[in-house]
């Protein structure tokens, strides 16, 4: 059995440059929002590498694990993101956080659910939750796109693609 080559994708960015750079904006507001809630960097690293795991997602899975190593976040941790429900690594506040993330990317599968959601916002102040809510929202919308246009882990398109966009 052969594999069909891959079709050759969009480069987004330079087709539609203004909607690029709203989402670049996007993402900057996004995280400004979460420093001035106070949410942890290694937090955020933790919801883009959730989503991105279950996005499938290797340009933002590659970046954000690499990032959360640069922040200091063990190897045991990273792993164990995956796992997290059955993992004594994360503190109630990051299980929050990614059960919140992995509502939000599975919301085709039954909505967030009100528990999710309550004990989300029983853990974060108002502010923080909302900043939680735009950084797994974020993160998808940029693994749609990376995952769409065949960007790859290493940051480099495959042969038969174009630069598109990133997460």
């Amino acid at each position: 059995m052969s594999i069909a080559p891959l079709a050759t994708r969009i480069a987004i960015k330079n087709v539609t440059p203004d909607v690029s750079s709203a989402m670049s904006a996007l993402h900057r507001a996004a995280l400004a929002a979460a420093k001035a809630a106070d949410i942890e960097p290694e937090l955020l690293q933790l919801i883009k590498i959730r989503a991105s795991q279950i996005n499938g997602c290797s340009l933002s899975l590659g970046r954000h694990t690499r990032s959360a190593r640069a922040m200091g976040d063990s190897e045991e941790r990273i792993r164990e993101v995956r796992a997290w429900r059955n993992s004594k690594l994360f503190t109630p506040r990051e299980r929050a956080a990614l059960s919140l993330t992995e509502a939000i990317t599975l919301v085709f599968a039954g909505q967030v659910p009100n528990a999710v959601y309550t004990e989300a916002a029983s853990l974060f102040e108002e502010t923080q939750l909302a900043a939680l809510i735009w950084a797994a929202t974020v993160i998808n919308a940029h693994n749609r796109i990376a995952i769409t246009t065949r960007l790859e882990g290493s940051g480099a398109p495959p042969a038969a693609s174009r630069p598109g966009a990133g997460g």
